[in-house]
C-alpha cells in the first residue's frame, strides 16, 4: 500500500519569497480582521473578548506545524497516494452524516469533533479532490482529450462527492468543488462540446436544487431585492451593505465598526470582509483584494513553471489550488457586496474557522513545495 514519505532534507531556499510574503501578510490581516469582528460577540457569549482570537491562534499554530510537515513531503508521494486520500475523503463525508459522530450546527451536519477542536470534512475533501484529479489527468491525459469516457469517469467521482456534500448540506463547498473540477478538466484539454454539455447539466442541477429547497429559494429572492424585506430574509445583506456604506473611503478605524455590535450576524465568519471594509474603507478593501489577486497570480505562475518543467502533476495541483482559492474569494466577497445570493462560505485566511484556516495553510505549503521542486524558478 502506498504511503506518504517524509524527507526532512527539503530546503526552504528555493521558495518564491514574494509568495511567502503574500501568505504571511494575508494571515496577519486575517487575524486582525477576525479579532476585531469577533470581540463584541465573544465577550457577550463567552465572557472573553478574545475567545475567538485565542482559538484562531491555536488553529494557526497547528496549521503551521502541519504546513512544515506537508512541505517535507515530495509531490510524487502525494501523487501516488491521491486515490487513498480520496477514499479517506469519502469516509469523512460519510462519518459526518452519522448521528452521534457528526456534529450538527444550524441544521447542517458538517463537523467531526475531536475534543475541543472540530474538523469540517468538506474543507479537506476539496483538497483531496484536487489531488485525485491532478493524478488522473496525468495518467489519462490522452483519454481525457480524445474520449468522452475520459471526461465522464472523473466527473462521476466528483458527482459522488457532491452528493455527500449536499446531504450535509453544504451548497457552497459543492459549487467550489464542481467548479474547480470543471476548470481543471478544461485546462487538461477536454473537448469543448463535452465541456459545455456538462456545464449545462451542472447548471440545471444547481437551478433544480435551488427551486426545490424553500430556504435556498428564499435566499435567492432576498438577493434580488434585499430592501424589500430588510428585517427578515434580506437582513444579512442589508446590514452588510450598510457596513460598506459606513466605511466610505478610509473607514471608521480599527475596532470602530458599528455593524459588528450584533447588527450583522456571522460578522467574524461569513461577513468578516464587510466589517473590514467598514473599519478600513474602500482603500482597505482594495488592499485585501490586491493581496488575494497577487497571491492567486503567483500560484498560477508557479503552476505554469511546473508545467513547463515537465512536472504535470505539480502544475495541475497548483492550478487547482489557485482556482479553488479564487472561487472562494469571489463567492464570499460577492455575497458580502450583494453580487451573489447569501451563502455560507468562509473567506480564506480571514474568516474564523479552524478547518478552513488549516487547509488553506496546508495548500500554501504544497504550493511552496511545488515552487521548491521548480528549483526556485522566478523566485523573488
Amino acid at each position: 500500500m502506498t504511503t506518504l514519505t517524509v524527507r526532512p532534507t527539503a530546503t526552504f531556499q528555493a521558495i518564491d519569497r514574494t509568495f511567502v510574503v503574500l501568505v504571511m501578510t494575508l494571515l496577519l490581516v486575517g487575524f486582525v480582521a477576525m479579532t476585531s469582528a469577533s470581540i463584541e460577540f465573544a465577550d457577550r457569549r463567552y465572557g472573553d473578548a478574545f475567545f475567538f482570537a485565542k482559538r484562531y491562534g491555536i488553529y494557526l499554530l497547528l496549521a503551521s506545524v502541519l504546513a512544515v510537515l506537508t512541505y517535507q513531503v515530495p509531490m510524487e508521494a502525494w501523487r501516488k497516494s491521491s486515490w487513498l486520500l480520496l477514499l479517506l475523503g469519502f469516509v469523512l463525508l460519510a462519518l459526518v452524516l452519522i448521528p452521534g459522530i457528526g456534529r450538527e450546527v444550524n441544521g447542517s451536519r458538517r463537523w467531526l469533533a475531536f475534543g475541543p477542536l472540530t474538523l469540517q470534512a468538506s474543507e479537506l475533501v476539496k483538497l483531496f479532490v484536487v489531488l485525485y484529479l491532478a493524478g488522473y489527468l496525468v495518467r489519462r491525459h490522452e483519454e481525457v482529450k480524445n474520449k468522452f469516457a475520459g471526461f465522464v469517469k472523473p466527473m462521476a467521482v466528483v458527482s459522488a462527492v457532491t452528493l455527500l456534500l449536499m446531504m450535509e448540506p453544504d451548497f457552497g463547498a459543492t459549487v467550489v468543488t464542481v467548479g474547480t473540477a470543471l476548470a481543471l478538466l478544461f485546462l487538461a484539454g477536454v473537448r469543448l462540446t463535452q465541456f459545455l454539455a456538462v456545464i449545462a447539466a451542472c447548471a440545471a442541477v444547481l437551478v433544480a436544487t435551488v427551486l426545490i429547497s424553500p430556504y435556498r429559494m428564499k435566499r435567492l429572492t432576498a438577493f434580488t431585492d434585499p430592501w424589500a424585506d430588510q428585517f427578515n430574509s434580506g437582513y444579512q445583506l442589508t446590514q452588510s451593505l450598510i457596513a460598506f456604506g459606513r466605511g466610505e473611503w478610509t473607514g471608521t478605524g480599527l475596532g470602530n465598526s458599528v455593524q459588528k455590535l450584533f447588527y450583522l450576524p456571522e460578522a467574524h465568519t461569513d461577513f468578516v470582509f464587510a466589517i473590514w471594509a467598514e473599519e478600513f474603507g474602500f482603500l482597505g478593501a482594495m488592499f485585501v483584494l490586491a493581496l488575494f489577486g497577487m497571491l492567486i497570480a503567483k500560484i498560477l505562475r508557479i503552476a505554469r513553471d511546473a508545467e513547463l518543467g515537465g512536472r504535470a502533476f505539480n502544475g495541475f495541483v497548483a492550478y487547482g489550488i489557485a482556482i479553488m482559492l479564487a472561487a472562494q474569494v469571489f463567492i464570499n466577497i460577492g455575497v458580502n457586496i450583494g453580487l451573489l445570493p447569501t451563502k455560507g462560505l468562509t473567506l480564506p485566511f480571514m474568516s474564523y474557522g479552524g478547518s478552513s484556516l488549516m487547509v488553506c495553510v496546508i495548500m500554501m505549503a504544497m504550493v511552496a513545495r511545488i515552487s521548491q521542486e521548480n528549483g526556485g524558478r522566478h523566485a523573488s
